[in-house]
């Protein structure tokens, strides 16, 4: 097993983050820390002169000689509880101000870092469990951390004094009192490194609940629970995975709990054989009532604080371990980043794409996607890339937003390899509409605006987006227009068809005026009878730029000014439509099933209907 420890590095950056996060605020948090250690030396210091005058006053009767000590030593102890409790309640407040900056500030950090890392990282399941680790615990982990470290220091410095208290009844006081809470200790850091195990082990476990959970109440999967009678299978996986995790940390926390037990056994025996030897001292004539009040009161104080000291050496231990997590996440690095030097991304409303002997694998598989493929894209041209499921179209666009990089070969723009952009600028001048489009819980403007936010968006630009995407007459039957929240997420919003969120996906990607328009399936909703206005309106926004479309639907491919099939990663045949008829390849044939075929079909149905 492999232990973290709390490097001075590591501490240096834990206080910079909060630092980052509170300011002030943990200087006022230190300060107060501190105060709070000494108070209860001056309390337990107190107890001796106040038991001892007590003792002088009953002694001497109603005599004001003899109250007046006895009422400045209450006094003094009454100003240190009340000091001591406005403290106390300064910190409650300052701990939750912090907790909440705090997990804000770390929350931004995991936001920001998600948005760095590349594509390739969310396609692997340990990232996943990495992520789930550090959103639902370690971002809370700084702040525990900072406060076991400063409890410690308050801690040290009550038990510093505490035990100067004691020295004058001996030495051995002090190694008693030590010796009696280690075993307090051992059981925590055991107990804390069998936890870190144990939860490390079971992330992917506890993810495949979140999920369940999840397959169980959210609405996109509603439908098909029904239809198909899955609940009931779900739920079942659930409630056997759920106690399988609880019947294993139930007996993490059995063990721990009879282990503690017994550490706190020998403290309790530690204390009382040593307050009754003060006892016997007392009997004895050897000390003062006020020398057993005082005796008994900081040494019981002083083993629950250096007992809670080992315990606050057992948190940080623990919050280190689960800190490990959060640092190892933050310093993630993405592979695709900008050179040193970045070339500017050629402006204009068009540039030639070239695609030369690239070979790409996604990560953790085998099977490259593409091997020794070429494929050239004069500028101004608009191409259809068609092809079966698998034979790696969608792979093209990953590769033209350098999202990946391919192992071999170069993907290039306006004769420029991409790999010399920068990628955030290259992707500032494409505009993309992917296969899966994302239904943003928004109005219906914001969901068409956001492919741009560096544009001052009007009312005419919206309008005209919705319009060449064929959706503004839909739009006009909404609730609210173009200010109607979309999606059932929040009260008061409107769901769409697949097929009408599709349509404000392509209003997104047309708001967004690039010089490089690729759309990935962009009908594959539609109905046959739209697609051919669609296509018009289409080649009317794409004049001037480089245009990809992406189908399965080869009416559409059809209208392309140039058509590649693939297979397998390859291009097996280029050419308009009319020229891949007459070759009589898989083009043709495809033709033939999907277009052919279907008339047929329907001449038939309609003769059959007839008769």
């Amino acid at each position: 097993m492999r232990v973290f420890k709390l490097t001075f590095s590591d501490g240096r950056r834990l206080l910079g983050l909060i630092w980052a996060a509170s300011g002030a605020l943990l200087v006022a948090w230190i300060a107060i820390l501190l105060v709070q250690g000494v108070i209860p030396v001056a309390i337990v210091w107190l107890t001796k002169p106040l038991v001892d005058s007590l003792q002088a006053a009953i002694s001497a009767g109603a005599n004001w000689d003899a109250i007046r000590p006895l009422l400045n030593t209450a006094l003094a102890l009454a100003a240190l509880v009340i000091v001591g409790t406005l403290l106390r309640t300064a910190v409650q407040w300052i701990s939750m101000a912090q907790s909440e900056r705090v997990q804000d500030h770390i929350s931004d950090l995991l936001h920001a870092k998600a948005a760095e890392l590349d594509l390739a990282f969310f396609e692997n399941p340990e990232f996943y469990d990495r992520l789930y680790r550090v959103r639902f615990d370690a971002a809370s982990r700084p702040l525990q951390l900072l406060e076991s470290v400063g409890l410690l220091a308050q801690n040290l410095i009550t038990v510093a004094g505490i035990g100067a208290l004691l020295l004058s009844y001996g030495v051995w006081i002090s190694v008693v009192l030590v010796a009696g809470t280690l075993p307090a200790l051992l059981v925590v850091m055991r107990a804390s490194r069998r936890h870190h195990d144990w939860w490390l082990s079971t992330t992917t476990d506890r993810r495949r609940t979140q999920y369940f959970g999840d397959l169980l109440t959210m609405g996109v999967y509603a439908a098909e629970m029904r239809v198909f009678g899955l609940a009931g299978l779900f739920r079942n996986r659930f409630r056997v995975l759920r106690e399988r995790l609880r019947t294993e940390r139930m007996r993490l926390f059995r063990q721990q709990g009879l282990a503690r037990l017994g550490a706190e056994g020998v403290a309790a025996l530690t204390s009382a054989g040593t307050i009754g030897w003060m006892v016997w001292r007392a009997i004895r004539g050897a000390a003062t009532l006020g020398d057993v009040a005082l005796f008994a009161q900081a040494f019981q104080r002083g083993q629950a604080l250096v007992r809670s000291l080992l315990m606050n050496i057992g948190q940080i231990h623990n919050n280190a371990l689960f800190l490990e997590n959060l640092f190892e996440y933050l310093d993630l690095k993405p592979v695709v980043v900008a050179p040193p030097d970045p070339v500017p991304v050629p402006q204009g409303r068009a540039n030639s794409i070239r695609f030369s002997d690239v070979r790409f694998r996604y990560p953790a598989t085998e099977r490259p996607a593409l091997e020794h493929f070429d494929l050239t894209i004069p500028a101004g041209r608009t191409v259809a890339i068609v092809g079966s499921n698998g034979a790696g179209k969608s792979t093209l666009v990953k590769l033209l937003c350098r999202f990946y990089d391919p192992e071999s070969g170069s993907v290039e723009l306006g004769g420029i390899d991409l790999r010399r952009f920068d990628p955030i600028e290259l992707r500032k001048a494409m505009s993309v509409m992917f296969q899966v489009p994302v239904a943003y819980q928004a109005t219906v403007r914001e969901n068409i605006t956001l492919s741009d936010l560096s544009r001052e968006s009007s009312s005419p630009e919206i309008e005209a987006a919705a319009r060449e995407a064929g959706f503004s007459e839909a739009i006009g039957n909404l609730p609210a227009g173009y200010d109607t929240i979309l999606g059932k997420a929040f009260a008061g919003g409107t769901e769409l068809s697949v097929g009408e969120w599709q349509r404000i996906a392509m209003a997104r990607a047309y708001f967004k005026r690039a010089g490089l328009i690729v759309l990935d399936e962009p009908t594959s909703s539609m109905d046959s009878w739209s697609e051919a206005q669609w296509f018009e309106r289409f080649t009317r926004l794409a004049a001037g730029a480089t245009a990809i479309i992406i189908t399965h639907r080869l009416t559409i491919a059809r209208r392309a000014d140039e058509i590649h099939v693939m297979e397998q990663g390859r291009i097996v045949e280029s050419g308009s439509h009319a020229t891949l008829l007459a070759l009589g390849g898989r083009y043709a044939g495809s033709w033939a099933n999907q277009v052919t075929g279907d008339v047929e079909k329907d001449v038939t149905s309609v003769a059959q209907a007839v008769s």
